[in-house]
């Protein structure tokens, strides 16, 4: 074999591997992520399951969904991780402070491997935050978010079928970007619809929908 030749077939044994290499990497990452997935399952199980049911579906009135897409696609993981460490004080969901940030972060993996939408949480976050007027926006509170969420923003407590979204633990968690975009594209498979466009339950316009933002920031206050 010539050099020329000792060349070439060095090249393709250094491609292979590579190329073995990086699939077995990805394999492992693989491997690594299902781990991952399982023990969150496990811990969901052990801790949400009686609540949020089986593959936290939820239950209208009792507890939200979270694997809805939206939710999914909208909330960063933080927000997941920090709503179950520290609860939601004035609802039925208790602090799992006990968890560690381990977890935590196994919890969030089982949850993000029902996503079935593109990840849009740093876009939301990004955006800018709700100017309003907050009169104007406790008119429309009233007259389209009460009848589910509450006068007051207090949920399945108030009698509603919609979360707590006056409560201070969900307020403090979620940017405008977030409670603006939910208002404006809702949620499928749950009774939260959107509330802008022409298959809106009412086409709100932007102005009116941060106008409601902004309202809905005062409810923590009271």
């Amino acid at each position: 074999m010539n050099r020329k030749s000792q060349r070439c077939t060095g090249i393709v044994l250094l491609l292979i591997a590579l190329i073995t290499n990086t699939v077995s990497s990805a394999d492992s990452d693989k491997s690594t992520y299902s781990a991952v997935v399982q023990q969150g399952q496990a811990l969901y199980q052990a801790n949400c399951i009686f609540c949020h049911q089986a593959d936290a579906i939820g239950k209208a009135g009792f507890a939200p969904s979270l694997t809805n897409p939206e939710l999914l696609s909208l909330a960063t993981d933080k927000f997941f991780m920090g709503t179950i460490r520290d609860g939601r004080f004035g609802t039925g969901m208790p602090p799992f402070a006990h968890l560690g940030r381990k977890q935590l972060k196994e919890i969030v993996a089982y949850l993000r491997s029902f996503e079935i939408l593109p990840n849009r949480s740093n876009e939301v976050d990004s955006q800018p935050n709700a100017y309003g007027d907050p009169r104007l926006g406790q008119f429309w509170f009233e007259q389209i978010c009460a009848t589910c969420h509450g006068v007051k923003g207090d949920g399945y407590l108030a009698g509603g079928t919609g979360t707590a979204i006056g409560q201070r633990g969900f307020l403090e968690k979620v940017s405008d970007g977030f409670i603006r975009t939910t208002i404006k594209e809702g949620r499928s498979n749950t009774r939260m619809r959107g509330f802008q466009g022409a298959d809106g339950l009412a086409n709100l316009t932007d102005r009116e929908i941060d106008d409601i933002v902004v309202y809905i920031r005062t409810l923590a206050a009271r």
